[in-house]
């Protein structure tokens, strides 16, 4: 079942999956765990091996937890949890901590002393890299089932955890690459651009911008005037691109950024300068207002790692290790790339409207989206 949703129907898409969800089978407890046909079966033997649930369906608690709701992929992220649990019959605890790491972790420690951490299913993303551990530590600890995005220390190993049922990232290095030269392409492979980075101790951040160096490296036509953190958020974007704008003026042939809403605050210093389609501008997370704007012509690209499914799949993932249908110590991969999509005029009209199937969360299919093994 194809699920498609507009910006502002939240509600009627959790509506129409929680009516389907009477019909539907995805994670039954009657289903033995770890089907060998499954992609998720087979491979190494990790802590996990002795590690088995068998909650209620019906007593699961899911938990989605994001730094905020004013980034529109943050919120797509738990609209598409909201979308998964209302397909299982449940409802989703939405939690936000303004990118506080104290708070982030505050929060996780209240949620699991409140209730059966053994049946409550966690899928964060931690605010910085130097949160994860604390946050898979306390999950290890209380028996609850934790699935974490995008951050993590490198040394940091999720089979080492028998209740970190998974690790899922995007190959950001690739993102930043793969927009840099999108951007390159626009500005005519020759002139100066400006970047602005995401939360510097955040792993996605540093690929990117990586990705970018890489980008530059092979493009010698392409200078780097500058670069500032504006801190993944639309406001820093905004300041920050004025003040580069003042001191560059029509130095600057393109604008490079690590997320969509610093683009989006990019724009609006542009747009303020009278200079709104004149300035090459990329971001990543295909967010609707960022394909709004790639389809209008004001912004040249982004990168699709599918908000609403990441706010979906790890709600899935945890919900079949919790109820049985899973054993985590069955699953091949529990660290990866997902897969992503990079996203221009030529094809922003196919994102636009962003689709949820509904079988892409039943057990057997949780972990289909693999594009590699972390490293």
């Amino acid at each position: 079942m194809i699920i498609k949703t507009h910006r502002g129907t939240r509600l009627s898409l959790v509506a129409v999956l929680a009516a389907a969800a009477l019909g539907l089978t995805a994670c039954s407890s009657d289903s033995s765990p770890a089907d060998e046909a499954s992609p998720a079966a087979g491979g190494e033997t990790t802590a996990a091996a002795e590690t088995t649930a068998a909650c209620d369906p019906a007593d699961v608690v899911l938990i989605g937890q994001v730094r905020n709701e004013t980034n529109p992929y943050e919120a797509s992220w738990l609209d598409g949890g909201d979308a998964f649990a209302a397909q299982v019959g449940l409802s989703q605890q939405r939690l936000t901590y303004d990118g506080e790491s104290t708070k982030q972790q505050e929060q996780i420690r209240q949620v699991l002393a409140s209730g059966d951490a053994a049946c409550t299913v966690l899928n964060v993303l931690p605010n910085n890299d130097s949160d994860t551990t604390p946050i898979v530590e306390a999950a290890q600890e209380a028996g609850a089932w934790v699935i974490t995005q995008w951050n993590k220390p490198a040394d940091l190993k999720v089979a080492d955890y028998d209740h970190w049922v998974a690790h899922i990232t995007y190959d950001g290095v690739e993102a930043g690459r793969m927009t840099g030269e999108a951007l390159f392409e626009a500005m005519g492979g020759s002139g100066n651009i400006i970047a602005l980075q995401g939360v510097l101790d955040a792993a996605a951040a540093k690929d990117r911008f990586t990705g970018l160096e890489g980008a530059l490296a092979d493009n010698p036509g392409i200078t780097l005037l500058d670069q500032q953190t504006a801190n993944f958020t639309r406001a820093d974007a905004l300041t920050v691109t004025r003040t580069l704008l003042t001191e560059y003026g029509d130095q600057i042939g393109g604008i490079w950024t690590a997320n969509d809403d610093m683009a989006l605050g990019a724009l609006q210093a542009l747009e303020a300068a009278g200079l709104l389609g004149q300035i090459p501008v990329t971001g990543m997370d295909a967010v609707p207002e960022a394909l709004q704007a790639i389809a209008d012509g004001n912004m040249t690209a982004t990168i699709s790692a599918d908000g609403m499914w990441q706010g979906a799949i790890g709600l899935a993932m945890g919900y079949c290790v919790a109820t049985g249908e899973l054993n985590v110590a069955d699953i091949a991969t529990r660290a990866f790339f997902a897969e992503q999509t990079l996203v221009t005029a030529d094809n922003a009209d196919a994102f636009i409207t962003p689709t949820l199937n509904s079988s892409d969360f039943e057990c057997a299919n949780v972990f289909n989206r693999i594009a590699a093994p972390l490293p």
